[in-house]
């Protein structure tokens, strides 16, 4: 369980303080903390739609429909649809996010509200928000990227993908480019502190800050087969 003096925490924290600095409402959802469960179950729906059979694409529909979803879930879809920027901090574990932020998704994001359908991508349910990832490993930066020894972390196949362009993306958020922090287990603490100084000067600027190319459903057709000279996403 990550504790509070790890280095996202403290990436959380400098995010909370200086955008709340800068004249900006903020809200933090620390899941440990709240004992977020992370765990999806037919006990997230108060009544079910098919007592039968759970589909819990469809019971995450129905409870939406009619209140019935549990409350630390609805508490969470909350906080989201309020929100301009979701921020994301957490460590990469095993070439991915922590299953605590991987549930949390899995709950919270319910078929209906973000996404369904046609209602994906540039037409998902929480269009013209923005997301922004920023995360720590424990790799060197020269070990990432095409042709290296753990390939891409942020490109079209890299390992953050099903996260930045399979999650947030596909509810129709605008995904920044994200921040990482590289070998920031084993660097010193003078090295620790410059990080977050970047960190605080890339939050005064998020207004220059590039998106991830992503897809746009105009390139596809009614069945999502790509159209002529659709560009590649992300």
């Amino acid at each position: 369980m990550p504790i509070p003096s790890q280095v996202h925490f403290v990436l959380r924290d400098t995010a909370a303080a200086t955008l709340a600095a800068a004249g900006h409402q903020i809200v933090v959802s620390d899941l440990y903390a709240q004992g977020f469960n992370p765990v999806a179950s037919a006990a997230d729906f108060a009544v079910r739609r098919n007592p039968d059979y759970l589909v819990y694409a469809l019971e995450q529909r129905h409870g939406t429909e009619t209140g019935g979803l549990a409350p630390d879930i609805r508490a969470e879809i909350d906080k989201v649809q309020a929100c301009d920027l979701l921020i994301m901090t957490f460590p990469i574990f095993w070439m991915s996010m922590p299953a605590m932020l991987k549930g949390w998704i899995d709950r919270v994001f319910v078929s209906g509200l973000f996404y369904g359908g046609r209602r994906v991508y540039d037409r998902g349910g929480m269009l013209g928000k923005r997301a922004l990832v920023a995360t720590t490993l424990g790799g060197r930066d020269h070990m990432f990227g095409a042709g290296n020894l753990h390939g891409e972390l942020l490109g079209p196949s890299g390992m953050l993908r099903h996260l930045l362009q399979g999650s947030l993306a596909y509810v129709g958020m605008g995904v920044l480019e994200p921040f990482v922090a590289y070998h920031i287990p084993y660097v010193s603490a003078e090295a620790r502190t410059s990080e977050l100084e970047r960190w605080r000067t890339e939050l005064g600027q998020l207004e220059l800050r590039a998106a991830l190319p992503m897809p746009r459903l105009a390139d596809f057709d009614d069945s999502f087969r790509p159209l002529a000279c659709a560009p590649s996403p992300l």
